[in-house]
């Protein structure tokens, strides 16, 4: 475990084990695994590619090799701040193959937070594009190397349309290296040891105030991505449309990019061209306000807040720390909800509280965001207000 990680105490430990929410599996083996199993089928479609599972865990394998050739080690961070594109997918599996640690960033954070994140994580690397809109994104990573002594690895993806002017390899003064992210190749060779207790993932939290980062094992994120996969149901001949962004909670991990590569479905990245690329017509769609069309007659359609034309969706909510309701009904038998009053007390309407296989028992470095947001019994504070209709849902205002 890394350090600034709180432990589950061992008693929910064994519990988790003992109900099988915890298998002790790798995110990345659960990749390995599919693409065994439906190597030409097609796992991921989006940015005008179309890859089968096959394909998609071949350059996981050779992306992998190759940010352990460019001197990623095990157990570093590397901050990933891409779009929706396959590269983004492929990056986060084979930083976790590598055995080091994403921490996803959305595309359009500012250049300032993520200064923040390589210090409190100490990264290593950075993986994101060489520009977005009209920022020059890798002289912004050349100005955060220089004043960070961890900052030694950028990985840059050129935009659509767009060439980069940098070329191959290069150094600044202050010793970082840049590679093009395309060229990150190399022959698969062993992958480092890993645990599925280890830390896979840093998720950002939207918790208002100082940015805190969720730490996320490969135990409780692999089980909150298969219990929402069949709580909707979802299976290998399904089309998931990630429409919020891939790295959002909703369409990372409910069950989202990963429940649907778990259980060897594809997964179509933004607006896919309504699904382009894939074997079959989109039958979930993650993200969006239900409405516009997208995703023609799916089955289901996600949402995070309700909008216009939403009727007939399914309300997730969806948060890093890994709470999750689909409908306002929890993914298992243990994922404990309360909702509590100002003195902490259950209340009929108040804050909600949760605990469970896939919440985490504290932020990554953060003791004093920790006292505040957990509670001694290890239920954790979400912020948000909630109260309970009469057979048991737990509705959430968002507002």
């Amino acid at each position: 475990m890394l350090d600034g990680v709180t432990p589950w105490p061992e008693e929910f430990v064994d519990r988790y084990w003992a109900a099988g929410y915890w298998r002790g599996n790798t995110l990345d083996d659960l990749l390995r695994g599919r693409a065994l199993e439906h190597g030409a089928r097609t796992a991921l479609a989006g940015g005008g590619e179309r890859l089968t599972y096959a394909r998609l865990n071949r350059w996981v394998d050779r992306m992998a090799a190759g940010f352990l050739l460019r001197g990623v080690a095990p157990r570093q961070r590397v901050v990933v701040r891409l779009p929706d594109v396959p590269e983004f997918v492929v990056g986060l599996f084979a930083l976790m193959r590598a055995g080091a640690v994403p921490v996803v960033c959305p595309v359009g954070y500012p250049t300032e937070g993520v200064e923040r994140l390589v210090r409190l994580t100490e990264a290593a690397g950075y993986v994101g594009l060489s520009s977005y809109e009209g920022e020059d994104r890798r002289a912004a990573a050349e100005g955060i190397a220089a004043r960070s002594p961890f900052l030694r690895r950028v990985f840059t993806l050129d935009a659509p349309g767009g060439a980069s002017p940098y070329g191959g390899l290069a150094a600044d003064s202050s010793g970082c290296l840049y590679f093009p992210l395309g060229a990150v190749d190399a022959p698969p060779g062993p992958v480092p040891p890993r645990s599925s207790a280890d830390v896979a993932l840093l998720l950002p939290s939207a918790r208002p105030g100082e940015p805190l980062l969720v730490p996320r094992t490969h135990d409780d994120y692999a089980h909150q991505a298969r219990a929402a996969a069949a709580a909707v149901s979802l299976g290998e001949d399904d089309v998931l449309l990630a429409v919020s962004p891939a790295g959002s909670p909703l369409a990372l991990g409910c069950p989202g990019v990963v429940g649907a590569l778990a259980v060897g479905g594809t997964v179509v990245l933004g607006d896919g061209n309504g699904g382009a690329g894939a074997e079959g017509p989109v039958t979930v769609v993650a993200g969006g306000d239900g409405g516009g069309g997208r995703g023609g007659r799916a089955r289901l359609v996600q949402v995070a807040h309700a909008g216009p034309g939403c009727d007939g969706a399914q309300r997730v909510v969806a948060l890093a720390e890994g709470v999750v309701l689909l409908d306002g009904r929890p993914l298992t038998p243990d994922d404990e909800f309360r909702v509590a009053g100002p003195d902490g007390a259950d209340a009929p309407e108040g804050e909600l509280l949760a605990r469970g296989p896939s919440v985490p028992r504290g932020y990554y470095r953060a003791p004093d965001a920790n006292a505040r947001a957990f509670a001694p019994d290890g239920f954790l504070r979400t912020g948000l207000r909630a109260r309970r209709a009469a057979d048991g849902r737990l509705i959430v205002n968002h507002g």
